[in-house]
Order: structure tokens, then C-alpha cells, then sequence
């Protein structure tokens, strides 16, 4: 991973995306590209034309104050999206991390990744925008859409940024829990984290032979991993071990499953980002 592309918003969660994504570029010894993006919210759109509205096809001047108004928004939201990156920058350079020239886009930003997609190795952001709603178990639109959208890791920021020693992999046997191991064994971002690697999954032929996989290349890289198989759901399964085990990242397959069910009854990966309190890593 050669560029970390960090998704900057005015949200709670903008520091802990922020350290991050510091965090990763820095082990992995990565470039940092900063990136905001001005999005125009439907509540706003409502003021750019209001010329058919009755009663207001006449009033002229109520119409050049609406758009004045609009326009003060759009300059001010401009000057806010710089202001963020500045202050990230700097951030970022006190940590010993020199960030690439800023990103400013205005758009939808699944469109914008797809666009940059080729020019960066992992994504950072946070579980909730600005707009999402605080209730613990909601998610931002965003996140969802991103993580089915692109293919590059993706790294999902908790609400708070704390030191990273210990992490889980939730592995099930598909070619993108077996990316994670393979991250595990083979790469910086987790070189020389304590490793657990758990299936939720009642004892079987598969299981044993899925998990013999990860122990065998584990064993030599040289990663002395815990392994554990333990029946049940995979989103409780995981979500009690990362609480009993003082787990500090969880990383997983993202959506490995038939798109046609998800879109019907979801996933283990939605629930485990609504519901996980600690960053998780989304691997294709």
C-alpha cells in the first residue's frame, strides 16, 4: 500500500479518522492524500430554483435573495472544506507525515472514489458522516455505499482513535477473510500486532480444513496467532469476542455473499460496522 486517501467531513468522528489514517500510513510508511468533498444537500437544493413555486414567479427580489443566500452557503461551505484540510494537514505533518496536495471535490463521493480509485491503496473514513444520525445503531449512508462500491481496502474509523495492539480477524474460509490472514502474515499495516483469528462456526470438515489454511500460513510467517472456532452468528460471535478480549481492530471479508440477499436481509459486515466499536478493516 503505497497511499492512504482519507475522507475528511465535519463529523465527531473527523479526528479519529484523521489519527487513522495517520496510524496506517505511518506503519506502512505511505503517502497521506486528504480529501473533502462538497456535496449539495437536498434540504439546500430546494432554494436554487424557486421560480415555479406559487406566488414567487413574480417577486424577483425574493428570488435574488434566495440565490444570494445560496450562494453565501456554497462560499462558505468552500472556505469551511478548506479550512478542514489545512488543519489536517498540519495534523499530519506534526506526526511526521507529509500529505499529498489536498483534495477539494464537489459531488457524490462513491463517484469521486471510483474516479481516484486506481491512485490509492487503502481508504479511511469514519462509520457516520455529519448528516447520519447519532443513534448507536445507524449507519451513514456513505460508508455502506462506499464498501460495496470499491474494490481497495477500506479502513473504517471508530469513534475514538486509541493505540493498536490487538487484532481479530473474522475469518470464514472466503477468499477475502483469507486476504486478511494473508495480511496478517505478509504485510506492514499488521506486522507484529497480537493476531486472533476466529470462525464463527460449529466444529466441521470445512471449518477444520478452512482454519488448518490460516494456521499453515501463519506458522510460517511466523505469526503466533490465537485460533479460535466458536458456534453461533458471526456478528455476536465477533462482537463478544472484540469485547472479551480488549480486541483493538477487526479486520474481515467486506460483502462476499450474494448481492441480491444483502440487499433483502443484509450482511454480517453492515451489522458488524453498525454495531463494532472499534475500527474495522474491510478487505475484497
Amino acid at each position: 500500500m503505497n497511499t492512504v486517501l482519507t475522507c475528511l467531513d465535519h463529523s465527531i468522528y473527523t479526528q479519529s479518522v484523521l489519527d487513522h489514517a495517520i496510524w496506517a500510513a505511518t506503519r506502512l510508511g505511505a503517502g497521506m492524500e486528504l480529501m473533502h468533498t462538497l456535496d449539495r444537500h437536498p434540504e439546500h437544493a430546494a432554494t436554487a430554483n424557486l421560480s415555479g413555486s406559487i406566488g414567487l414567479g413574480s417577486n424577483e427580489a425574493l428570488l435574488q435573495e434566495l440565490a444570494a443566500l445560496d450562494e453565501q452557503r456554497s462560499k462558505l461551505a468552500l472556505e469551511r472544506g478548506h479550512a478542514l484540510l489545512d488543519e489536517a494537514a498540519r495534523q499530519a505533518r506534526a506526526q511526521g507525515v507529509e500529505p499529498a496536495h489536498p483534495r477539494l471535490r464537489h459531488g457524490d463521493l462513491v463517484d469521486a472514489l471510483a474516479e481516484l480509485e486506481s491512485g490509492f491503496d487503502l481508504l479511511v473514513m469514519g462509520k457516520r458522516g455529519e448528516a447520519a444520525d447519532m443513534a448507536k445503531l445507524h449507519l451513514g449512508s456513505n460508508v455502506e455505499r462506499v464498501a460495496r462500491a470499491i474494490d481497495r481496502p477500506m479502513l473504517v474509523a471508530s469513534r475514538a482513535f486509541k493505540p493498536i495492539e490487538r487484532v481479530l480477524i473474522a475469518f470464514d474460509g472466503s477468499p477475502s477473510a483469507r486476504k486478511a490472514v494473508e495480511l496478517a502474515a505478509r504485510h506492514p499495516l499488521l506486522a507484529g500486532l497480537q493476531c486472533h483469528v476466529v470462525m464463527a462456526a460449529s466444529e466441521s470438515a470445512e471449518s477444520k480444513a478452512a482454519m488448518h489454511w490460516a494456521v499453515q500460513l501463519l506458522d510460517a510467517a511466523g505469526v503466533a496467532a490465537r485460533m479460535e472456532t466458536i458456534p453461533g452468528h458471526a456478528d455476536a460471535v465477533i462482537a463478544d469476542y472484540v469485547r472479551t478480549h480488549a480486541i483493538d481492530l477487526v479486520a474481515m471479508g467486506a460483502y462476499g455473499h450474494s448481492r441480491i440477499r444483502q440487499l433483502i436481509v443484509g450482511s454480517t459486515t453492515t451489522t458488524m460496522i453498525r454495531s463494532c466499536l472499534v475500527p474495522i478493516l474491510l478487505l475484497r
